[in-house]
């Protein structure tokens, strides 16, 4: 499978653009536990080309976690190109447009999934944006905005003749948000429309190797993007792909504290910490654990590098290796 001069061989799995999620240390533990790409948090187009500092900041990448995608958002055709002129100076591999947020201070306003309520003007950004770089645009959008208006079939032929070079498919619409089950038949349809040869990319509820499987199989995706099942587990990739005997808890728990560790030192402590507590607070390494609702307090109260180390340390003596001995 490849998307411009990218090869990324059979079956790849894709990390999915997460607002407050995917910053530097977790796409780079991800990138070392098997995917094939990792996406920045998404870019509001708007504040990239206002230069607000937040958001400029979300383009640092590096060499370690190529390829890498940088996804933006935005309503307005030429805010966009200016975004997309910006994010390619710092060289990513891929430009995503994000046409699938769903959530209210996004798509509220028309952008991200709020696009699909506006397929003309989606259409006019894209296309725009892919005459105004040399990388390859991407796109990731949803099946609709509900369920009388599943669009993705058109859209995607639509999309494709504006000159993207592959389609991520969210298999819901935009009034599901993440609620009920991802239905990827409409994704397999999209991959299955002889018109369509760009890549197509499945997201949507794959948390197991058997899920992926199926992906592969039955709907035929060129490669599967994996999103909420990744939070506080980076090694889901590394799951998913093999079939070597899972990571200890022990071992998890260093990954989560490497993962606090890169991002003090990427960003700085306070934001760091900042970052990976939302890892911490849903990893599933603690689910399970009597009586540990105050324990995850204390996590999410931490304020200190050392004192949330404590903590983890404190949580793997009277826990992990009670499990594992």
């Amino acid at each position: 499978m490849k998307i411009g001069n990218i090869e990324f061989g059979d079956k790849p799995l894709f990390l999915a653009p997460m607002e407050d999620v995917t910053d530097i240390g977790f796409r780079m533990l991800c990138k070392r536990f098997g995917a094939a790409m990792v996406y920045t948090e998404f870019v509001s187009a708007e504040a990239l080309v206002r230069s607000v500092k937040a958001t400029v900041n979300k383009l640092t990448i590096c060499d370690e976690e190529r390829p890498v995608g940088i996804q933006i958002y935005g309503r307005d055709v030429p805010a966009m190109v200016e975004a997309a002129k910006i994010v390619e100076q710092v060289h990513p591999d891929v430009i995503d447009l994000n046409f699938g947020c769903p959530v209210k201070k996004v798509a509220g306003k028309g952008a991200g999934a709020g696009m699909l309520q506006n397929i003309p003007l989606m259409l006019d950004i894209t296309r725009e944006v892919v005459k105004a770089v040399k990388t390859p645009v991407t796109v990731k959008t949803r099946l609709g905005w509900n369920s009388e208006q599943l669009v993705i079939t058109d859209l995607a032929e639509q999309l494709q003749d504006c000159g993207i070079a592959a389609l991520t498919i969210h298999g819901r619409t935009r009034a599901q948000m993440y609620t009920g089950e991802a239905d990827w038949t409409l994704i397999g349809e999209v991959k299955r429309n002889p018109r369509i040869h760009i890549p197509i990319i499945g997201n949507g509820d794959i948390t197991t190797p058997e899920q992926a499987r199926l992906a592969f199989e039955r709907y035929g995706v060129d490669a599967v993007m994996i999103g909420r099942a990744t939070f506080g587990r980076p090694w889901i990739f590394k799951e998913i792909k093999d079939a070597e005997p899972p990571l200890s808890l022990d071992a998890k728990l260093d990954i989560l504290e490497e993962q606090l560790r890169i991002n003090i030192a990427r960003i700085d402590e306070y934001r760091g910490i900042l970052h990976t507590r939302r890892h911490l607070a849903a990893s599933p390494i603690f689910k399970g654990i009597p009586d540990f609702r105050q324990t995850r307090i204390a996590m999410l109260r931490a304020n200190t590098a050392d004192e949330l180390l404590s903590i983890l340390e404190h949580v793997r003596q009277q826990y992990f290796h009670k499990t594992t001995e």
